[in-house]
């Protein structure tokens, strides 16, 4: 791992991933399954959870480095919904993971998260250990 370097993972959302999600999560806010509740707050159509948004995005890393346990932090801000439309390739959110820096066997990460040409994360980044 050096500075400049970076990691791509592409993840697809589906309404069937979303549903399950809700049940893992017990978060069972009809805006996760339902367009209808959904539009009536304002929002376009079904969206993923802002948690399993952020989850989705730790994965970019922990792929990266092998061993979640190297993980030290983590934070994003929520930026913008990904909206999941009711097909079966559903969409999908593209995570990069960038070096930024490495002080004292520290890496430090920033990750960007896209859904189409929006981003749906902001400033997000991670710490981990080097091994």
């Amino acid at each position: 791992m050096n500075v400049g370097d970076t990691r791509e993972l592409t993840v697809p959302v589906t309404r069937s991933r979303v549903v399950r999600y809700s049940g893992a999560s017990t978060d069972f806010n009809e805006i996760h399954f339902s367009d209808r509740h959904a539009r009536a707050i304002g929002l376009p159509g079904v969206v993923a959870h802002g948690m399993w948004t952020m989850g989705a995005g730790l994965r970019v890393v922990t792929d990266w480095v092998g061993d979640p346990a190297r993980v030290l932090s983590y934070f994003v801000r929520f930026t913008r919904p990904v909206v999941v439309p009711d097909t079966d390739e559903g969409t999908e959110v593209v995570y990069t993971a960038t070096v930024a820096s490495i002080e004292d066997g520290v890496a430090k990460l920033t990750i960007t998260a896209t859904c189409g040409d929006e981003a749906v994360l902001g400033a997000a980044k991670a710490e981990v250990r080097v091994a």
